[in-house]
């Protein structure tokens, strides 16, 4: 087993003395087979001990209290947690958390959607969203910024980061997506390239995501790896679905506040 390999952010790694955090890779981990490496994902059907013991790994790489993360289930919703304690069982519905507790982590599972991590340092409050297009369409990012400024962040102390994504040249979309998104806005058709098919279309997803943050008074950035693009590093469902696989594993982006 390789150690892990997270990657983080020039803006995040300027509250190291504060706030803890990792776009997580596959590098290190237990799991084997489609899902060699790190697999976090508790919704595939990798050996439960073994997604379990990963995300131990995580955990205690982050000095998260309890060696918990706490990761919501995952819907394309634009529903926000607040977190203040590990839950039992069952795990609750969103596609964001939030937290001021010191030691307690967060967490989000991707395989190209966009991981955000938000860190509010003065406060001592941090975030963590799932954002797809879906998410991201919705207001996700936008609802997780008002959950931390519910509970006492200042929105020009947020600072944000996009993690490894699907990029643009590997996210071709088809014409009832382009019709979706600008109906939307229309100024959304910057998001868009021509793609070889007729009638479809290659979406910036990282550039939506930063340009919804931008929008919102973030100040944000991508760290720039594209999980499709790289098979060695990063899980990807879209890559996963063109070759043909039964299934795909899950990385993580956990971010914490220091105790």
């Amino acid at each position: 087993m390789t150690a892990l390999d997270p990657v983080t952010c020039e803006g995040l790694d300027a509250f190291t003395d504060r706030v803890a955090h990792g776009f997580f890779t596959r590098k290190g981990g237990m799991s084997s087979g489609l899902y060699a490496g790190l697999n976090t994902g508790l919704g595939s059907s990798d050996h439960r001990d073994t997604v379990l013991a990963n995300r131990v790994l995580v955990a205690r790489h982050l000095g998260a209290r309890g060696e918990f993360i706490a990761t919501p289930h995952q819907t394309h919703s634009n529903d926000v947690l607040v977190v203040r304690e590990p839950w039992d069982g069952v795990r609750p519905e969103a596609d964001a958390v939030v937290t001021d507790v010191p030691g307690l982590a967060l967490g989000i599972l991707t395989a190209d959607c966009g991981p955000v991590l938000f860190a509010d340092r003065q406060a001592g409050i941090v975030g963590a969203a799932h954002a797809g297009w879906k998410g991201a369409t919705g207001g996700i990012l936008e609802n997780t910024v008002e959950t931390m400024e519910s509970l006492g962040a200042r929105r020009g102390s947020i600072t944000a980061s996009l993690g490894p994504t699907i990029s643009q040249r590997n996210y071709e979309v088809g014409p009832e997506f382009v019709e979706r998104l600008l109906a939307l806005d229309g100024a959304n058709a910057s998001f868009l390239e021509p793609a070889p098919r007729p009638g479809h279309a290659l979406f910036d997803l990282p550039a939506y995501i930063l340009s919804r943050l931008a929008a919102a008074g973030i100040v944000s950035r991508w760290t720039g790896q594209c999980t499709y693009a790289d098979p060695e590093r990063f899980f990807s469902y879209r890559r996963t679905t063109h070759r043909g696989e039964p299934d795909y594993g899950r990385q993580i982006s956990s971010i914490l506040i220091r105790e």
